[in-house]
């Protein structure tokens, strides 16, 4: 007899979770399917185990910022293979700990590859076929396809997270997030690292200028960015491998590497999902076509949250949000939509780089008229207290309403300070709201009534 379940989710991250949690505890049958360990991305194989390996990373920026103003610390360096050790003390239990979760709740799992067998019904590369009045699909992502020859040399971002030795020599193709933080990882535990990136910038997601101030960064920790370079073979020798570039101005270049990291971005996990025999339509793009309840529009079964709605930003608490706007419209009718307002973002370079609403360009093309305050403050105590050259700011505030357009921060905690910054924005705080805050002294959040 096929089983029947209110709500089958495909996928076991962040969304997934979130999701099968909630239905479970409204009273409701639920299912979840993953051919992967049970966690998700940002759990195993993003952002929890990367800030372990960054936390490393940091303690060893930190001695060399510090030598000569009082720490001695001659011959520290990172033992990679404790390092990663100790990230999977985190990891490691995670599957075990939400198959657990799962059981308590009623749910059941089944950890195996699912694909549409029709309108709502999933077949199991098992279990056989299973049905549910609704199907949530929350298969987070993979890496984009390079299309150059020699692709299948690349190690994606997940296999970086395992890695038992380090190579000696790393090339990161790409300059996004995944590129800009593992290059920090790396360097730090003593790899040489270059950064192949075709645009003209990395961390195009983030303001330019602040992006220019923290690549003095990059280079304290040797690692070399090269703009303007696009990736056209990546060749296998007996010496590791050999990367073929192409500059913006035509010239070509040889790049040799131990290890090449595939960090040019990823796209929602939706080719496996058998997608047609459900009457799941993609956009042009190959994205699901949802409406603004997150419903695909050609099957109302159907819904999607996180990486594989591809609404919101690709962050994990957007996958949570998207989650409980699905949950929230299954369980009242489609009443909710998503609010993508006002949500950090955040670069764990070292230091961090962080952003929260429009850029400058956005803010004048939309037509705003605002103040802008920018500098480099090197010279302030929160810089100057760990002896950090990196730290800088630009902020938006709108004329007559006060209220903050876009937030943009580069230094030492950045990547708490931006979240006073989405709260404000989120909840219509306006520039004198937060300069009559009295913040705990001294502390980066102390700073921000002079960044307004």
């Amino acid at each position: 007899m096929t089983k029947s379940y209110d709500l089958i989710v495909i996928g076991s991250g962040t969304a997934a979770m979130v999701a099968a949690n909630r239905m479970a505890a409204a009273g409701k049958k639920v299912a979840v399917a993953d051919y992967r360990p049970f966690g998700g991305t940002c759990a195993l194989r993003g952002c929890d185990p990367k800030k372990m390996l960054i936390t490393g990373a940091q303690v060893m920026d930190d001695i060399r910022r510090m030598r000569g103003h009082g720490v001695a610390a001659d011959g520290a360096h990172i033992e990679w293979r404790d390092l990663m050790e100790f990230k999977r003390t985190f990891t490691g239990p995670v599957p075990g700990k939400q198959l657990k979760n799962y059981a308590a709740k009623g749910v059941d799992t089944y950890h195996e590859h699912a694909r549409f067998a029709g309108p709502n019904s999933l077949e199991l590369e098992r279990s056989g076929i299973i049905e549910a009045t609704n199907v949530l699909i929350a298969a987070g992502a993979r890496p984009v396809p390079l299309g150059f020859p020699g692709e299948e040399h690349l190690m994606d971002n997940e296999g970086f997270l395992e890695l038992d030795e380090l190579p000696a020599r790393i090339v990161m193709v790409g300059g996004g997030y995944i590129a800009s933080e593992f290059s920090h990882i790396a360097a730090r535990a003593g790899a040489k690292v270059t950064v192949l990136q075709r645009g003209k910038r990395i961390l195009s997601q983030f303001d330019g200028d602040l992006v220019g101030w923290l690549m003095e960064a990059f280079d304290a920790a040797g690692i070399e960015v090269r703009t303007g370079h696009s990736v056209e073979a990546v060749e296998k020798t007996d010496e590791g491998y050999i990367i073929r570039v192409r500059s913006a101005d035509g010239g070509t270049a040889a790049v040799h590497a131990d290890l090449v990291v595939h960090a040019a971005g990823r796209i929602p996990d939706l080719d496996s999902l058998g997608l047609e025999a459900a009457g799941v339509e993609r956009d042009q793009c190959g994205r699901l076509k949802l409406n603004e309840h997150l419903q695909s529009v050609s099957n109302p079964a159907v819904y999607a949250a996180g990486d594989a709605a591809a609404q919101g930003p690709p962050l994990t608490p957007v996958s949570s949000h998207d989650a409980k706007v699905v949950v929230a419209n299954l369980l009242e009718g489609n009443t909710y939509c998503p609010d993508y307002r006002a949500i950090p973002s955040v670069a764990f370079t070292i230091p961090p780089i962080a952003s929260v609403g429009l850029s400058e360009e956005e803010a004048r093309s939309k037509g705003f008229k605002f103040s802008l305050k920018s500098e480099q403050a090197s010279t302030w105590y929160t810089a100057r207290r760990v002896a950090e050259s990196v730290y800088g700011f630009k902020v938006m505030v709108e004329e007559g309403s006060k209220l903050i357009l876009g937030a943009h921060l580069v230094g030492p905690h950045v990547d708490e300070v931006i979240n006073v910054f989405g709260l404000a924005m989120r909840h219509g705080l306006t520039a004198d709201d937060i300069k009559s805050t009295m913040f705990a002294y001294p502390t980066g959040a102390s700073d921000i009534g002079y960044m307004v």
